[in-house]
């Protein structure tokens, strides 16, 4: 009995072999896990900021004193449209501050001529 073998193979040529193969196909429907992380930061006229960080509904840090320069740098670094009404919240207290310097100055002046005065 003479057994015939049946050849299923197909030759490839140099040409066929060149051809770049295809990157599988994404799954359809793939969710991207996302991380929530909620930065609340809150400032006073006094020029004082604070800093709450949550993560979901735990804090991860809570109350931490934050320098104005910082909020300003840190604003200006996530994008424009939060830099600008922050820079005006800082510039307003700043324009307070100095104000209440003036007034203090003035004070201290008033008081020193006082002082003087008594001697």
């Amino acid at each position: 009995m003479e057994a015939t073998v049946a050849e299923d193979s197909v030759s490839t040529t140099p040409a066929e072999s060149a051809e770049p193969t295809k990157a599988p196909a994404k799954k359809a429907g793939k969710k991207t896990k996302t991380l929530e992380l909620t930065l609340t930061v809150t400032g006073t006229a006094d020029g004082e900021w604070r800093a709450d960080l949550k993560r979901g509904t735990t804090y991860v840090a809570r109350n931490l004193a934050v320098a104005a320069a910082a909020v300003s740098r840190a604003a200006k670094e996530l994008h424009q449209d939060l830099a600008t009404p922050i820079d005006e919240v800082i510039e307003e207290a700043r324009s307070e501050q100095a104000a209440r310097v003036a007034a203090l100055e003035a004070e201290l002046e008033a008081a020193r001529q006082a002082l003087a005065e008594l001697e």
